[in-house]
């Protein structure tokens, strides 16, 4: 098995009993990753318009340690400001706090939708194989998930050049 990397997983709270059994099989059953999340963000926990700052303050809070940042794509999950915060903290990188890789896996729920829509945020950085970001179906087994995870980690120094993260945050929900 390889290294076990730090993995913020994000995910709209809908989705909450997939992404639960998603950390358990492969954090808690398997050691892919060692796990990070917000379990719930307040609306005041970042008071603030200025979106430099919101992406600063939720970095320095719960993204700080962790390397690899897994969006769980469910049937909503593109439309969630926090969602479109926590890819654009992501993928910021300061002094302070370096960037992560960034993947996204489509859960079991929707896997047969043939429409599946991606926060527009990480749209931006997919480009196919040519994206910073990459998309994949459900992990088959430990072996599958721990490479996709290895692969956006090395994509922060092997494809920092080709991250996207110039759009405005969102300011709330758009109707899903």
């Amino acid at each position: 098995m390889s290294i076990r990397r730090k993995c913020f997983i994000s995910y709209h709270k809908a989705d909450t009993d997939e992404v639960n059994n998603f950390i358990k099989t492969f954090d808690d059953h398997h050691d892919v990753f060692i796990y990070r999340a917000i379990r719930e963000m307040d609306d005041n926990i970042i008071n603030s318009t200025d979106h430099d700052y919101i992406m600063r303050r939720i970095r320095e809070l719960y993204l700080s340690d962790s390397t690899v940042t897994i969006v769980l794509i469910g049937r909503c999950t593109w439309s969630r400001k926090y969602v479109d915060w926590e890819i654009a903290s992501t993928l910021r990188n300061d002094a302070i706090n370096k960037r992560s890789g960034l993947l996204a896996i489509t859960l079991p729920s929707v896997a047969n939708e043939r429409s599946k829509t991606l926060p527009s945020r990480f749209n931006a950085n997919l480009n196919g194989e040519n994206g910073y970001a990459k998309w994949y179906k459900y992990p088959t087994g430990a072996v599958s998930l721990a490479n996709m995870i290895e692969q956006a980690f090395q994509a922060r120094t092997l494809r920092s050049h080709l991250v996207d993260n110039s759009s405005q945050l969102f300011t709330n929900n758009p109707t899903c």
